[in-house]
């Protein structure tokens, strides 16, 4: 009993419960369920207020933007009215000036007939004065012309070559002058030293019985030795000395170091012979790239082709008219280099340019052609400059300069090759020079005597004075001086003085 008590207790007190916490969710449902609706009518009565706000603004902003619309176009309409005025009073100037120019012209064309008027006045004058004067003179119209165009051309011919030769005698010692600064100043600080060198190199022997060991038996090992260098070996009775023979210097090079060390280890046979020459020959091509490197760092001119190396390398064993060609390429660079300095022009230009001037002069004796077109050519196909190409093209005028640089790369060329003692030619080649000038000279109208003198490098022409005046003096001397240029060779320059001398003798009695 007590159980089922307990039981029916318990239920009644959940039944009570569940029932007191619905009233009470009820409740609390009630009250969210208003304070929502009261934020949402308070939400509602903001939007409302912002809402009018916003239409407030709007309708405040459309008035300022209409207001604003309305001034621009006020401004512009007076802007219009403003360029409408100015333009109307354009046009009225306009019509004003065409009216003017409309009067000028009819003034202008009043004064043109006027003129053609007396024009023809003059024209009928003229010819009565032309007609009257040849009625007194008794020359034509055409001789007298011919008369006087004669008298104003001698005139103006004599004043032209008097102010010509006044202004050449000017700018003549103006130049010198400049021009003996700058080459003085170049050639003192310039002293290459010059070798003269031939087509045989001369090797000394301790005794003159190295020379039966040199031949060999049967002469096998001067043939070997020939053959292997391309050199001719001259063993005569000179004592203690073997000649070696060839016109390329560098094989006679490779010659004299191979038979220097021959003699010097004492083993002489072909198969010495053969192995030392080319042992010798990879020390002269190693010897040919440090000489071209040392005188290309000597100049101071960089980034040039290894072969371009290799050519200036052996121009140290050619000449030309006795002068060493690569002491004379690096004095052509030097003085080239200074001279450009002094003028303000391209320095590694002029220095590049001289120093490859005669590279060509190594492969003349294996290829066709002058050692211009040669160098040229190994300049363009090795991608030098176009102005170096040029320097090395026009330094004997076979083509026209493009630049000042070439300019002074001949004037260099020309300073080192005439420098007393620089260069030598032979006896022949002389004699056919001087004969060349007195011919040249000689074949002129007027020309009485010539002399060489100097050693070719001036002539002096002696003319008739009845034959040439003063005037013929200055075109003659100048038509000797290009023909020499087109038709003889030689180093340096050579100079041109025409003598005329007038005597007048009378005896007093």
């Amino acid at each position: 009993m007590d159980t089922i008590a307990l039981a029916l207790g318990a239920l009644v007190g959940l039944a009570i419960g569940l029932g007191l916490g619905y009233v009470v969710r009820s409740q609390l449902a009630s009250q969210s369920i208003r304070a929502a609706t009261e934020k949402a009518a308070r939400i509602v009565a903001d939007a409302n207020t912002r809402q009018k706000d916003l239409i407030l603004e709007a309708k405040e902003e459309k008035i300022r933007l209409v207001r604003e619309a309305e001034e621009e176009a006020r401004e512009r309409r007076g802007e219009l009215t403003n360029m409408e005025r100015r333009l109307h009073s354009r046009d009225e100037q306009l019509d004003q000036r065409s009216d003017m120019l409309e009067q000028r012209d009819r003034k202008l064309l009043e004064k043109q007939i006027e003129l053609d008027k007396g024009r023809e006045e003059l024209d009928r004058l003229n010819q009565e004065r032309i007609v009257a004067l040849e009625r007194v003179s008794g020359l034509s119209v055409e001789d007298a012309k011919a008369q006087l165009t004669e008298a104003v051309r001698e005139e103006a011919e004599r004043d032209a070559v008097k102010l010509a030769r006044s202004i050449e005698r000017r700018a003549r010692e103006e130049a010198t002058e400049k021009a003996r600064d700058i080459i003085l100043t170049a050639m003192q600080r310039v002293a290459a030293d010059h070798t003269a060198e031939h087509t045989v190199t001369v090797v000394h022997l301790p005794n003159d019985e190295m020379k039966g060991r040199i031949i060999g038996r049967e002469g096998r090992n001067i043939r070997a030795l020939e053959q292997a260098t391309g050199v001719d070996l001259i063993i005569d009775d000179t004592p203690e000395t073997v000649v070696l023979s060839g016109f390329d210097p560098v094989r006679r090079e490779v010659a004299r170091m191979a038979l220097t060390k021959l003699i010097a280890d004492g083993r002489i046979h072909p198969g010495r012979i053969e192995e030392v020459v080319n042992k010798s020959r990879k020390e002269v091509d190693t010897q040919i790239v440090e000489t071209g490197e040392q005188a290309a760092y000597n100049t101071g001119v960089h980034g040039l082709h290894p072969e371009l190396i290799k050519l200036i390398g052996r121009m140290k064993w050619r000449t030309s008219y006795g002068q060493n060609i690569l002491q004379h390429s690096q004095e052509v660079a030097h003085l080239a280099g200074i001279m450009a300095a002094e003028l303000g022009l391209d320095v590694a230009m002029a220095k590049r340019g001289a120093l490859l001037h005669d590279v060509g002069k190594v492969l003349t004796h294996e290829h066709e052609g002058t050692h211009v077109q040669l160098g040229v050519e190994m300049a363009t196909k090795y991608g030098e400059h176009p102005l170096v190409v040029n320097c090395i093209a026009a330094h004997h005028d076979d083509v026209p300069h493009e630049s000042e640089v070439s300019v002074l790369v001949q004037a260099a060329d020309s300073i080192s090759g005439s420098r007393p003692g620089a260069r030598r030619e032979a006896f022949e080649t002389y004699v056919k020079r001087l004969e060349g000038l007195e011919r040249i000279a000689s074949s002129y109208k007027g020309v009485e005597r010539v002399f060489a003198i100097q050693a070719g490098r001036e002539i002096r022409v002696v003319v008739v004075p009845d034959d040439v005046d003063d005037v013929r003096m200055t075109t003659l001397s100048e038509e000797i001086a290009r023909r020499i240029e087109a038709e003889l060779q030689y180093p340096g320059q050579i100079k041109v003085v025409l003598i005329r001398e007038t005597r007048a003798v009378d005896f007093a009695r």
